[in-house]
């Protein structure tokens, strides 16, 4: 009696099912560090407390105007901050060979990668959900439904997905976790000239510009609108169609990243 082997699974299902159980390694790598994933979860709390609480009143004018503007943008700089931790996670990996023995295995391409991006991209679920509570506690809400607060949190979540390809591409670049320290100061600059913390009519009218063209500004953006109701306005046509730019933008920086990430990993001893 002979038997018949089973066909391979599409290489589609392969990298979905491979990436779901590598993202599994990085998260009981979380929960062996409980304290390292606490720290994580902590800083953008501080951030909306500090901004929220603190600095509302002498930036609005009234703490209670300014956590309507602020929260959203808190949620989108959320989106930005600890790309870091991927990207020194991604180069620890490749520095101590973990990556070549990953390499060695019959792994659907970019299985590993994505397996990071999905595990990180959970992170941040639960860190939008800390800053929630955080705005919520400082007298924050939303005014426009469940539905269009589903999809604001919808569009963050996007972001973050192309803002890690990014981040798992210059980890794979940057030779060691030693520059991915020098690289990582580049997130403060990329926060602050957008619309994130300030209105951008209070800028020059060329920084203002530059600012609404700045994809962490399209989400926020367009996150204060779904949250609230209120339609986006600015300056530029950017921000004006915010919404739009805020599901082009990851998109861009996915079909981007995501190719030259899985190049980079495939070439990374060469």
């Amino acid at each position: 009696m002979t038997t018949t082997a089973a066909p391979p699974a599409p290489v589609r299902t392969r990298l979905w099912r491979e990436a779901a159980v590598l993202a599994g390694r990085t998260l009981r790598h979380w929960r062996a560090r409980p304290a390292a994933l606490a720290v994580h979860l902590l800083f953008p709390v501080l951030v909306m407390l500090m901004m929220g609480g603190l600095l509302g009143g002498a930036i609005a004018g009234s703490a209670a105007d300014y956590i309507v503007f602020v929260v959203p943008g808190v949620l989108a700089f959320t989106m930005l901050s600890g790309l870091e931790t991927t990207m020194t996670a991604v180069a620890t990996d490749a520095a101590r060979t973990v990556t070549d023995r990953f390499r060695s295995l019959p792994l659907a391409p970019g299985s590993v990668l994505l397996g990071r991006v999905l595990a990180d991209l959970l992170t941040s679920a639960v860190e939008l959900a800390a800053v929630s509570l955080a705005g919520l506690a400082l007298g924050w809400h939303w005014e426009n439904g469940v539905l269009p607060a589903l999809l604001a949190y919808a569009l963050l979540l996007w972001l973050r997905f192309g803002v890690l390809w990014a981040g798992v591409w210059a980890g794979l670049t940057a030779g060691s976790p030693e520059t991915v320290t020098a690289v990582q100061i580049l997130v403060w600059p990329v926060a602050f000239c957008s619309t994130v913390f300030i209105d951008p009519t209070t800028m020059p009218a060329w920084l203002g510009a530059a600012a609404e063209a700045n994809p962490l500004s399209a989400t926020a953006s367009a996150a204060r609108a779904l949250f609230s109701g209120t339609p986006a306005d600015g300056a530029t046509l950017l921000a004006d169609h915010a919404v739009i730019f805020a599901v082009a933008a990851p998109l861009l920086l996915t079909l981007v990243f995501a190719p030259l990430s899985i190049r980079a990993y495939r070439h990374l001893d060469r």
